[in-house]
């Protein structure tokens, strides 16, 4: 039993990777499912559609490694965080679509708990900001919107759970309800300074405790899986978030370590060590990771578009075919236009926060084209991230101090162009590993740990492998002036705050 089995369930698709004990690849199965829509800022799942795909990729990625449940030491859970699943106790069935970790439905909910003087109490219990993204007010919504919830959760008839957890207590045919600590941080209704559900949280958002999962470790005994989903039980012994599996997988174990994901949006995360640092900047507190009842935090920074900016430039405007040519596109840019691309399509994440306003292009002249509109939506993305890294530094004195790497990892580090640019503004090294699947890994990694499979952590981290560091090259009066267009344009978007709210 020399092989973990990886179950990344993400936003658009479920995934699944076989790794091996040297953490080299197997199989890889993937399956996308539907996206709903049902009002403008509303994204839902269905929550069949998400458990069907997982066990199909599941069974797929065994068929393709040639393996069969005897063969899989454990299996690992990563998942895409905050999207909320309310379900029946006894018969299993969702009361509702999940509610996706994008809809925006909750925004009236904030508000009233923002105007009632409710988030700086949240925030220092909670370590994040009050805002939908989170999980408690969608929990809330779906007690008050459908009929006759809220009675049948008071009675103790349904259960709460992030994605994890529910495909947890499917894959246990309903024997174990339980969450890592990583997902439980995502909530608003966990204190991540005593590792426990807050009676203060779940009431001031009316969710009952009788709801809520057991919260472990993200290495630890979940249970296990009934034979008929993978023709064996196979012992479940990972959790964890997305971000936080990623930083895992990129071995970011020490204080002072960085890694940052490009996908549709970014997340940056700093692990801060075993003390929780408060952000005066509109970062998030967050857990890390949990082993042996010991907690690592992080500081977190979420950009809404990364590779979505590249998206715009394929399906919006129409001037490239497919992300790949974006780069090279760029590289033809006149270096004497300035042009510079605020992406923000759905508002401004951190470290501002702002979602109501919108994108704009600054610096357009006659000569403007297709290589300069692409060369300033990659940067668009390293600007976006020298920001957060800003904030992050300012919270934190002692990451500077540390003498910083940045870890990259999803479909925008495949370009060298931007990477380059990146490494440049952050005027630090940017590392891009030879395992891209880095949050997969780190759900592996986590199963693996318990079951034997995988070393310590100092001694994961020795498995952890360079493909290429990219190292700054521009000149310090160069990036300055960069630096300084930026903020001028998003001082003037967030200036015009006219965005609907």
């Amino acid at each position: 039993m020399s092989h973990v089995l990886a179950i990344d369930q993400g936003t658009t698709s479920s995934r699944a990777i076989v790794f091996r004990a040297d953490i080299s690849i197997a199989a890889v199965a993937q399956q996308e499912f539907p996206q709903h829509f049902p009002a403008s800022g509303w994204v839902e799942h269905e929550p069949e559609d998400i458990w069907t795909s997982t066990i199909a990729t599941g069974r797929e990625a065994l068929r393709k490694a040639d393996l069969t449940a005897k063969d899989i030491a454990a299996i690992g859970i990563t998942n895409q965080r905050e999207t909320t699943v309310v379900w029946d106790r006894d018969t299993g069935q969702a009361i509702h679509r999940a509610i996706v970790w994008q809809d925006r439905r909750t925004a009236d909910i904030c508000a009233r708990l923002k105007a009632e003087g409710q988030e700086s109490s949240i925030s220092a219990k909670s370590g994040l900001i009050i805002d939908p993204y989170f999980s408690g007010t969608k929990v809330a919504w779906i007690l008050d919107q459908v009929p006759g919830a809220r009675e049948r959760a008071d009675r103790g008839e349904l259960m709460f759970g992030t994605v994890d957890c529910y495909l947890l207590w499917r894959l246990t045919g309903g024997k174990v309800h339980a969450t890592d600590a990583t997902n439980a941080s995502r909530t608003l209704l966990f204190n991540i300074h005593t590792g426990q559900w807050d009676d203060e949280l779940l009431n001031l958002l009316r969710v009952p405790r009788s709801m809520l999962p057991e919260v472990k470790d993200s290495s630890a005994d979940f249970g296990e899986s009934l034979p008929e989903w993978f023709g064996g039980a196979i012992a479940i012994s990972g959790i964890a978030g997305d971000q936080q599996a990623a930083t895992i997988g990129q071995a970011c174990f020490s204080p002072g370590m960085i890694k940052s994901t490009y996908g549709t949006g970014c997340f940056a995360l700093l692990n801060t060590g075993t003390t929780p640092v408060a952000s005066n900047n509109k970062l998030l507190t967050t857990i890390a990771y949990q082993l042996n009842g010991q907690r690592t935090y992080a500081l977190e920074g979420s950009i809404f578009v990364a590779g979505s900016a590249v998206q715009w430039l394929r399906d919006g405007l129409g001037i490239i075919k497919q992300a790949a040519e974006t780069g090279p596109l760029a590289d033809k840019s006149d270096s004497l236009q300035s042009v510079y691309l605020v992406p923000a399509f759905v508002g401004l994440g951190a470290p501002y926060w702002n979602p109501r306003v919108r994108g704009a292009l600054f610096g357009l002249t006659r000569s403007t084209g297709p290589a300069e509109l692409a060369h300033a939506a990659l940067e668009s993305v390293c600007y976006q991230t020298f920001d957060l890294w800003a904030a992050m530094r300012a919270d934190w004195p002692e990451a500077n101090a540390a003498h910083v790497v940045l870890r990259v990892d999803g479909g925008m580090t495949a370009s060298d162009w931007t990477m380059q640019r990146l490494a440049d503004l952050l005027d630090a090294p940017v590392d891009r590993p030879m395992i891209q699947e880095t949050t997969a890994l780190g759900a592996a990694y986590l199963a693996g740990l318990a079951a034997g499979v995988f070393p310590e952590p100092e001694k994961f981290a020795d498995n952890w492998r360079l493909e290429h560091r990219f190292k700054p090259i521009m000149s310090a009066a160069t990036r300055e002036r960069k630096l300084k267009g930026w903020a001028r344009a998003v001082k003037g978007v967030l200036a015009s705050d006219e965005g609907e709210g």
